[in-house]
């Protein structure tokens, strides 16, 4: 698929340090493809400009980070202008969910290639809010609000499992009355996850088998304790990919989640923090160019 006219967002403080502009340039010297380029500020977030481009492009790209993604189809979903992701931070977990190049350099040449076509994702919303990949609340929260900024420069996603020894060891259970889809369920647990996308940012591994993003469904997650042979069986269901009573696991189109205290979460990048969370699908809600060959 050809694009007349591209916008590219960058976010100058993500995971890679690369010379993306250089890239840019070598990838479209030869291309009749006309670009422009904006540049993430502290008070211009990714999103906010993506806002300012509607209608005016014929398409978003996106260097960053999948908080930079996320941003941005956060800003586009529910309307008609797709976005490009140019892989650029630590996990860059949209990218490998939609079988994108990870390659900086590889991502631009792919788009310059025209073989690409455009790929319906379902969105969620939270609390009104709306996300690409994911809710955490409890363990899978805690490793990233309690990841160091400067672990994660020098090992990339290693930082988080660094944090995750001890956010695992530190976890206490918390009680959760969730409507999903109407019925009443009252769990504890350690870590709760709603999820839309099922990679976890490493190789091609997933939560749990049988999560899409395109099936108009949100998958739930719920680990119920952080016992050793627990955490043995989700590393081992992880790997091979197979089901595991350590876990337990619904899907939905909407999950109200209920807790006696308000509790921190993370809502894709971005930390929040709430004692009752509604949370729903909507389906097909933005656009993403994708090698043509992915399904």
């Amino acid at each position: 698929m050809k694009f007349h006219h591209i916008h590219f967002i960058i976010n100058p403080a993500s995971g890679n340090e690369e010379p993306i502009l250089s890239y840019i340039n070598r990838a479209f010297e030869k291309s009749s493809v006309n670009w422009d380029i904006s540049v993430t500020k502290k008070d211009k977030s990714a999103g906010d400009i993506a806002r300012t481009l509607i209608g005016k492009t014929d398409i978003v790209a996106v260097y960053g980070g999948d908080g930079c993604v996320t941003d941005v189809g956060s800003a586009l979903h529910g309307t008609d202008m797709p976005i490009a992701i140019i892989p650029g931070g630590t996990a860059n977990v949209m990218a490998k969910e939609l079988g994108i190049p990870l390659k900086a350099i590889d991502a631009l040449e792919l788009l310059v290639s025209g073989i690409t076509k455009l790929k319906a994702i379902d969105m969620g919303v939270v609390n009104g809010h709306p996300f690409m990949l994911r809710v955490n609340i409890g363990i899978m929260a805690d490793m990233v609000l309690q990841a160091d900024r400067a672990l994660k420069d020098n090992i990339g996603q290693l930082a988080y499992g660094v944090t995750a020894i001890k956010t695992i060891a530190e976890a206490e259970a918390i009680k959760y009355q969730l409507e999903i889809d109407g019925k009443i369920i009252e769990e504890t647990g350690v870590s709760l996850t709603v999820t839309n996308s099922g990679n976890i940012g490493i190789g091609d591994f997933t939560l749990q088998p049988g999560i899409s993003i395109t099936d108009g469904l949100l998958d739930i997650v719920l680990l119920k304790d952080n016992s050793f042979i627990s955490i043995l069986k989700v590393a081992g269901s992880t790997l091979l990919q197979n089901e595991t009573d350590a876990v337990m696991h619904w899907q939905c189109k909407q999950v109200v989640i209920k807790m006696e205290e308000e509790q921190p979460f993370i809502c894709d990048d971005g930390e929040q923090s709430a004692k009752n969370l509604t949370i729903k699908v909507v389906p097909a809600s933005l656009k993403i160019a994708v090698p043509a060959e992915v399904n």
